[in-house]
Parts: C-alpha cells; structure tokens; sequence
C-alpha cells in the first residue's frame, strides 16, 4: 500500500506518551471508578501556588484506603498518580517516564521538580 503525504502528517497514537510500566507482581488488578474521581477532586497543576507536600499527603491518605490482594501500595500509587495531576504536572510525569520507575525515584523527583530549592530558600528567609 502506498503511503500518501496526509498519512505522513497525521500524527499517530503510536507516538502518543505513556506512563512508565509498572510491574504489579502476580497480581491483576483495577483501580474503581470511585477511587479515580476522588483522586481527580484534588489534583495539582504545578503552579507556583500550589504545596507539593500538601498534594502528596492528601494522595497518600487516599491510597492508604485501598489494599489489593498480591498488589503493592507502590503499583497502586504508581497507577493513579498520573490521576491526581494536570497540566505541566502530568506532562512532567510523562516526560520523565523512566525516572518515575518507582515510588520513591517519582515522589523524589515530583518534590525536585515543583518543590525547588529556591522555594524552600524563599520559605526560610
């Protein structure tokens, strides 16, 4: 089949970016509907205004509710923190896709990214 310029120029969903792979272990599971929404009720944006702390622990309370079977609480932060994001924060997430491998490595660099050291200076002073 012979390709024609408009197939060259329409971008395809095979470019499109994607979380990172997140190994769940034996498990297979679903995040509920509910759960999604609750985490989409407070999402952060990276605006300077926003606390990235504060984001995190309201994602960790609402984690902290569900527990699956064969499951780690690391697989399901992983899987609906792009949830709790928007704008430049959810394109960062996607961005740094290998560097948010886990829990630790994501909230890490989230913090890095949205929470700076010349915040923190600005805070102190």
């Amino acid at each position: 089949m012979v390709k024609t310029l408009y197939d060259y120029s329409t971008p395809a969903t095979t470019n499109v970016l994607i979380g990172p792979a997140i190994n769940i272990g034996d498990g297979n599971f679903e995040l509920c509907t509910g759960l999604i929404l609750m985490v989409q009720a407070n999402q952060f944006h990276g605006l300077l205004s926003e606390v990235t702390n504060m984001h995190l622990q309201h994602f960790l309370e609402l984690c902290d509710t569900i527990i699956i079977k064969d499951v780690t609480p690391e697989s399901i932060r992983l899987h609906l923190f792009p949830f709790s994001l928007l704008g430049k924060a959810k394109q960062w997430f996607y961005k740094e896709n290998e560097a948010v491998m886990t829990w630790d490595k994501c909230s890490t660099m989230f913090h890095a990214k949205f929470f700076p050291l010349g915040k923190t200076n600005a805070l102190r002073g």
